[in-house]
């Protein structure tokens, strides 16, 4: 068991807090999901088709996933490609451990 009894720094505690935030909706969850199972770039609308929810609500929720950098944009012409950041996504069960103070396995880096 983690021995340390201080509390997280406080820049390393809003960067969880913002991971949880995002996670924090099912829809998002839905998107998060959709994007890691597919592994492949997909358009606002192939996601649209896809879960079923409309366009506005899955481009307000992409903004908020990018924000925290779960998922990639990639510019193409127009259109935008969206795409899980497995960099990330693979850190958010480190961070659960980190804010529970448990012991955690190699530190995954975040980009």
């Amino acid at each position: 068991m983690n021995e340390n009894t201080d509390p997280l720094p406080r820049a390393e505690a809003e960067e969880y807090a913002s991971w949880f935030k995002a996670l924090a909706d099912a829809t998002r969850i839905q998107l998060v999901s959709l994007l890691a199972r597919r592994r492949a770039p997909m358009s606002v609308g192939e996601i649209v088709t896809a879960s079923g929810v409309g366009q506005s609500t899955v481009s307000h929720h992409l903004k908020i996933l990018a924000e925290v950098r779960f998922v990639l944009v990639e510019k193409q012409g127009t259109s935008s490609l969206y795409r899980i950041n497995e960099n990330c996504v693979s850190c958010f069960p480190t961070a659960a451990d980190v804010v529970m103070g448990n012991p955690v396995p190699a530190t995954p880096v975040c980009d």
